[in-house]
């Protein structure tokens, strides 16, 4: 298939498609967040831009969750998924596509890149036997799990024993391939911490997993064997190529994959991280489509210095968190405050006052002071200077000059804190030369 975007000017950006057993947490949120403060960048460059995000909804969790509330599967996922669709309206997210799993022309795009993946003899029946978490939907290696057999991640859920047979991916044959190709491309895998993660995963040796589910009912059925149901990773990655299909198009790989791909930059937390870095490249190569160009897997939340959970009743509403506060209060603390990459905390206090000093004080002060004086001295026209005219060594003039390359490169590198902090050098020192130069007197 060949792509005739190579050189486009063009940039297509991917939040996780969201998995809906529950409404979305603030976590969701600051992966979209993010996402949109990087779509409008690139917009605001001249590029066309396509933002996608969406709910993944099938599989064995969604199946318990549905039937714990008395739900039918499809009735529970209307549900979140109009959660997300609210949540991201009130932090004036501006997405472009939103992408549901339980779409039908997802389902012909899941068939037809199954049906690649198969015909390269890539997919093959075995038994499987292990410890499956049914929160991760994924098969555990016994080096992860302690002693009572709870799940690193969800560690209030102890796993469950599989022996079943299911359809396999050769993921193990294409070890050698992702590892040249991690070599040749550094800055696929970011930051730095996590592309050593990926490293350390792969070099230990890759073993094939399983990409079907017998006594599922809710997800795709298999091409080859009715009897088992498409294992939900490998349905939802596909997700982020169905998202690229024109509302009207035919649902066929070759239209989906025509103007937007590969994906520039998928972002995701850290706990997915190895189903984008190793898992879907290798999908990929197994069908001879292009790769995307970026991974990026952000930190985790914390609150007040403690890890987030039901258990501990210390979650944080982000419904609640707008309401009191304003999604672009929000939308900042969450940029400004917390180093993309690593791991981040939100306290309240810290919230209030940051908030007080960068937008109400810096900001907030200049604009009113800006505007009241084009309204006193200029009957509330801004006047017509010409930026040349203004002296090279003009102190704001030095600051901004060099403002607009700093704020690209730091964007590039999705150091949002940095972003920040290099335009509120510019604020504060604006407040200053009002102060020094009193023009009102």
């Amino acid at each position: 298939m060949t792509n005739t975007y190579t050189n486009r000017n063009t940039f297509a950006i991917t939040t996780p498609l969201y998995y809906v057993n529950d409404l979305p947490h603030i976590g969701s949120a600051y992966t979209t967040i993010a996402a949109d403060t990087i779509a409008r960048f690139h917009r605001l460059q001249g590029r066309s831009v396509l933002m996608i995000t969406g709910t993944d909804e099938h599989g064995q969790k969604i199946e318990r969750t549905a039937q714990s509330k008395g739900r039918y599967p499809k009735e529970h996922c209307d549900l979140v998924f109009k959660g997300f669709e609210s949540l991201w309206q009130k932090l004036n997210i501006q997405y472009d596509r939103f992408i549901r799993t339980t779409a039908s022309n997802h389902q012909e795009i899941v068939k037809e890149f199954f049906q690649r993946v198969w015909e390269q003899d890539d997919i093959y029946l075995s038994q499987q036997q292990g410890w499956y978490c049914v929160s991760c939907e994924e098969f555990k290696e016994e080096r992860e799990l302690g002693e009572d057999k709870y799940c690193p991640i969800h560690t209030n859920q102890k796993v469950e024993w599989r022996d079943e047979e299911n359809y396999f991916f050769r993921l193990s044959k294409y070890q050698e391939q992702l590892q040249a190709f991690y070599q040749e491309k550094p800055e696929f895998i970011q930051p730095q911490s996590r592309r050593n993660e990926v490293l350390s995963f792969v070099n230990k040796g890759l073993q094939d997993f399983s990409i079907s589910r017998v006594n599922v009912n809710w997800g795709f059925q298999l091409p080859i064997d009715s009897n088992h149901t498409i294992y939900v990773w490998f349905d939802a990655l596909l997700g982020y190529v169905t998202a690229l299909l024109d509302p009207d198009s035919e649902p066929t790989l070759e239209n989906a994959l025509l103007k937007w791909w590969p994906i520039n930059l998928h972002l995701i937390g850290k706990d997915i991280l190895r189903f984008h870095a190793v898992y879907w490249p290798a999908m990929l190569m197994s069908a001879n489509l292009p790769l995307p160009k970026r991974v990026f897997g952000h930190g985790f939340l914390t609150k007040d210095g403690k890890k987030m959970g039901k258990s501990l009743k210390n979650t944080l509403d982000p419904f609640k968190l707008i309401e009191k506060y304003g999604s672009d209060a929000v939308r900042y603390y969450f940029l400004k405050e917390i180093e993309f990459g690593v791991d981040g905390d939100f306290n309240e206090t810290r919230f209030i006052n940051v908030l007080n000093a960068d937008l109400a004080n810096d900001l907030g002060n200049l604009l009113n002071r800006t505007l009241k004086m084009a309204h006193k001295y200029f009957n509330g026209q801004i006047p017509n200077i010409d930026g040349e005219e203004v002296e090279v060594t003009h102190p704001l003039k030095t600051i901004g000059i060099s403002l607009g390359e700093e704020v690209t490169q730091t964007y590039g590198s999705l150091v949002f804190s940095q972003v920040c902090e290099a335009v509120l050098i510019l604020v504060r020192n604006c407040n200053k030369y009002i102060d020094e130069t009193a023009p009102w007197s």
